[in-house]
């Protein structure tokens, strides 16, 4: 899996994959301030307190992602803390870098997660689409280090379609009222590639070298 911290240069929407639950955790766990510790200490005193009580935890990612500088990709392994935290964490903090998928990320609002939606309804576990899923990750991190926008896009297209073939309802659900697989395919077939921001809509994550009208521009923290 790849993360990227960003700087809030505007107001995310909640509930769009954008960690924006997980930040608010953090602002009232370090009285709006990220302490200067060690960040693998700082992800796991993160994550005790956002699922403190919780029958059905948050994942790491969110935490690292907040955490963490730069762009990271996260490697996950069943035999390593029951998967729940990364085995290893591969960071790249080059601000050439940052600058460049500054220039390549476009993000275009959608719409928020609506109310009772849950992406877990239809779970479709088939080991080889993991398999691709977790390859599409280390290509996506592999494009983002070379600079390849092409790669890049083709990267996030291959996780949108294992998101599709292993969890169904992450594009299609009863409380979704937006055609979100059509969206997806137009941009998809008019630049790199497309991805939704998380499960159910958010922002649409669009790869273009190209101007992309309507969308909105990120800033990537390296320090």
């Amino acid at each position: 899996m790849v993360v990227v911290s960003l700087q809030p240069t505007f107001h995310y929407m909640d509930r769009a994959g954008m960690a924006t639950g997980t930040r608010k955790v953090a602002l009232r766990l370090w009285n709006g301030r990220l302490p200067a510790a060690d960040p693998e200490r700082l992800v796991e005193e993160l994550y005790a307190e956002e699922n403190r009580g919780k029958t059905d935890p948050s994942g790491t990612q969110d935490m690292i992602g907040l955490i963490y500088p730069g762009v990271c990709r996260l490697d996950y392994d069943a035999a390593h803390r029951a998967g729940v935290f990364p085995s290893h964490v591969e960071s790249n903090r080059d601000p050439a870098v940052a600058r460049w998928l500054e220039e390549v990320i476009h993000l275009l609002p959608v719409m928020p997660r609506p109310s009772g939606y849950s992406p877990l309804g239809v779970l479709q576990l088939d080991p080889a689409w993991v398999q691709r899923l977790g390859r599409s990750g280390r290509d996506c991190f592999a494009a983002i280090t070379a600079q390849d926008a092409r790669s890049l896009g083709a990267s996030l297209n291959e996780t949108m379609a294992c998101w599709e073939a292993l969890l169904p309802h992450t594009v299609r659900h009863p409380t979704i009222t937006m055609d979100l697989v059509g969206l997806l395919r137009y941009y998809q077939s008019r630049y790199a590639g497309a991805m939704f921001s998380g499960c159910g809509g958010g922002y649409l994550t669009v790869i273009s070298a190209d101007p992309v009208p309507g969308s909105l521009r990120i800033q990537v923290r390296v320090t």
